[in-house]
């Protein structure tokens, strides 16, 4: 627990001293950790027993207040019988022990607090994409001979209706979902669709709120409410999908209520036939406190965390940062695995992979030219070509480019060493010349007029992508899925080139279809994502994986697990891990109930020494605590 925890809340510390829960939390592990040893040295009471109680009074007095309020409505839950338990144990002298309870509880109550406060932090942060503001346009009032052209108001986003004319200058983020009425630019919405690579707009095209404009102004029309555009359906679905997804903690506090019932009645059962029977109240007293005490859940709580929080802490030695212990266990339940392509199974940055020069240039010389006239231009297409040119010898360079002129959506033009160079989109440029065979992006370059050649790029594979995706075949019995907001013929290459089967690719889909689409796979999905795009599958998918390095913000918050090196080949050993997890889980479980069962039927049938009692509830605990921490080897993540 602690390592995932430090882990977790590191980066916001002082998000985590905001949260009650994590303060009160705090106090009452300190005060629990200062005592434990007096105690155990048989220093005095006056010293230790002031710091057992504000270790109760710290952890217990809002569970016991939420219990209270509870049982007010009829209902008793297990953080009022775990008060109760620790009240009863210091009652009968056992003051760690319910000191330890009160501790456990706490610390988890703490973590639930600050997952849920950061789940909402990140979701409005993702409303932080779109702009607050946009510049509207409206017609000029007709006054005398001035009737014509727009004249331009900036208003709250939230505002707009639908039909309203807006206009997106370069560099700003576009205000609301709409079509480009006049324009040419290149949009980067990454944030949506999860393309590597700005797409071209121009009139007729369809734009998303929160995306980013590039170099030339548009002028669009909304076509989308504000409270429905792409961005919001995504928080929407995000802020849904974390409601609605733990059926497993509704099933635990089912459990915990029934139990709940059942241990306050027994206990009462315990004290009171006696009684009836003539017994003393002291005697009566002890053995239902003694009851109280080994039939309380220790060791059934230890029994499943120690092998979770083992295998948490393990995961995150080798670079998977598992959110909860929920999480570790629900990895081992996978039975599909649900791929984003860009990001995630490539490194969603463009390469330069051929250079088709036409007759009378080289391939150095073509490269040259070409990234002489991009090296100003701000384009990843730009960059990739520029940085393909570092890698070849230096003394070839033609020199610097002059009379540089970028035209948004189609390409940039210069004049390098007394030549006209022009790089760009071979539809946009006027190239007649069929387009050469890629799965990437074609540039044509043409010099003084004439095709010089062609630049293919493409997104690269990430390393260890193809062994990941066969191991997790292996474990898994469904066949794999590729979904992606990129075009068909890109994802079904990725998918040919890491084992994907073509039948198992779904290409051009938007955030919310992506959400769709893993719900409709049905079981146990784990989906492995890394952009703003991908939060609402993740968030609807059984278990969710981000890409630590490439992922956005909200990948990482609305995420399960986070893969802190982006290895793709440490999700196949996570789930094995949490595999061998839920067997220890069973394992210690067995024991924990064999241990309690006998206490309690000797305790019941016959006197069970409270001394004896103890230790056998204590034996239990340490015992399947071991156990659990066998997962903190080594060789656990390599088995």
């Amino acid at each position: 627990m602690c390592s995932c925890m430090v882990a977790l809340v590191q980066p916001a510390h002082t998000r985590l001293l905001a949260l009650p829960e994590a303060r009160w939390a705090a106090v009452s592990t300190v005060a629990f950790l200062l005592a434990l040893p007096l105690h155990l040295l048989g220093a005095s009471a006056w010293l230790w027993g002031p710091l057992y109680a504000a270790a109760y009074l710290a952890g217990g007095w809002e569970p016991a207040l939420e219990g209270l309020r509870a049982l007010r409505g009829k209902t008793l839950d297990v953080d009022l019988l775990m008060i109760v338990a620790a009240l009863g144990a210091a009652s009968i002298g056992q003051v760690m022990d319910g000191a330890l309870l009160i501790v456990i509880f706490a610390t988890s109550g703490a973590m639930e607090a600050l997952a849920t406060a950061r789940t909402e932090d990140s979701v409005r942060g993702l409303l932080g994409l779109a702009p607050p503001t946009a510049t509207r346009l409206r017609p000029h009032p007709v006054s005398g001979a001035a009737g014509e052209g727009e004249r331009e108001e900036t208003v709250e986003a939230s505002a707009l209706a639908i039909g309203d004319v807006i206009l997106v200058r370069p560099g700003e983020r576009v205000g609301a979902d709409g079509r480009v009425l006049d324009g040419v630019s290149d949009i980067d919405q990454a944030t949506i669709t999860g393309e590597p690579l700005p797409v071209p707009k121009a009139v007729g095209d369809e734009v998303f709120a929160g995306t980013l404009n590039g170099t030339g102004a548009l002028r669009v029309r909304v076509e989308r409410d504000p409270s429905d555009t792409v961005i919001a359906r995504v928080v929407a679905l995000v802020e849904e999908a974390s409601r609605t997804k733990a059926p497993t903690q509704l099933f635990v506090e089912r459990i915990e209520h029934r139990y709940a019932l059942g241990m306050v009645a027994a206990t009462v059962l315990v004290f009171a036939v006696p009684l009836a029977f003539g017994a003393d109240l002291t005697g009566a007293l002890l053995r239902a406190m003694t009851f109280m005490i080994v039939a309380s859940p220790c060791a059934v709580v230890l029994a499943t965390m120690p092998p979770l929080l083992s295998a948490i802490a393990t995961a995150g030695r080798h670079g998977v940062l598992i959110k909860s212990a929920v999480v570790m266990e629900r990895l081992g339940q996978t039975d599909r695995i649900v791929y984003d392509k860009t990001g995630t199974l490539t490194e969603g940055t463009p390469h330069l992979v051929k250079i088709l020069p036409e007759p009378g240039f080289s391939e150095n010389e073509l490269l040259f030219l070409a990234a002489a006239a991009e090296h100003r231009s701000e384009h990843p297409l730009a960059r990739a070509i520029v940085a393909a040119a570092h890698d070849l010898p230096r003394g070839e360079t033609p020199g610097e480019a002059y009379d540089f002129r970028s035209a948004p959506g189609c390409g940039v033009t210069a004049t390098v060493a007394g030549r006209e160079v022009a790089v760009g989109s071979p539809e946009r440029l006027g190239e007649g010349a069929p387009v050469p065979d890629t799965d990437g992006t074609a540039v044509v370059v043409r010099v003084d007029g004439v095709r010089a050649g062609w630049l293919l790029l493409a997104d690269r594979i990430r390393p260890g992508a193809p062994e990941a995706v066969t191991a997790l075949n292996r474990l898994t019995t469904a066949p794999p899925t590729l979904l992606t907001g990129d075009n068909l013929r890109a994802a079904r290459s990725v998918a040919e080139r890491t084992g994907i089967p073509s039948d198992g690719v779904r290409a051009g889909l938007l955030p919310h279809e992506k959400a769709e689409a893993v719900r409709e796979l049905g079981g146990r999905v784990l989906l492995v994502g890394d952009g703003v795009n991908d939060a609402p599958a993740l968030a609807a998918a059984h278990t969710g994986v981000a890409m630590g390095r490439a992922g956005s913000d909200l990948a990482l918050e609305t995420a399960d697990a986070v893969l802190v090196h982006d290895d793709l080949t440490a999700v196949p050993k996570a789930v094995a891990l949490s595999r061998r997890a839920r067997r220890l889980v069973v394992q210690n479980l067995c024991l924990a109930g064999a241990f309690i069962g006998v206490l309690v039927v000797w305790d019941l049938v016959g006197h069970l020494p409270l001394p004896l009692g103890v230790a056998g509830h204590e034996g239990s605990t340490i015992l399947v605590g071991l156990n659990g921490l066998r997962l903190l080897r080594e060789s656990a993540w390599r088995e």
